[in-house]
């Protein structure tokens, strides 16, 4: 599955247009490689995230190609989730 429908499937992020644009700039990571969102993404896989101030790692449990909102969160498990401080004054 493409890396930018899994992420909208699985609700990490709620439009796959945001995804896809997130992905593209260099800000997700598969497997510690720059992933684009057209990336393919297999169970097993260790996504990571960088959005503004936070990192979220999370591993790939399943994947379907729609989920019911309740049953979203069965496809993937945080292995981590970092916030960044902002020290600007």
């Amino acid at each position: 599955m493409r890396l930018d429908k899994f992420l909208k499937v699985s609700r990490i992020i709620k439009r796959r247009s945001v995804a896809k644009d997130i992905a593209d700039q260099g800000r997700v990571t598969v497997n510690g490689k720059v992933a684009k969102s057209s990336s393919k993404v297999a169970i097993g896989d260790e996504i990571v995230i960088n959005f503004g101030n936070k990192t979220l790692t999370v591993k790939v449990d399943d994947i379907k190609d729609t989920t019911k909102k309740n049953e979203s969160q069965d496809l993937y498990t945080v292995v981590s989730e970092e916030y960044q401080e902002d020290y600007r004054m």
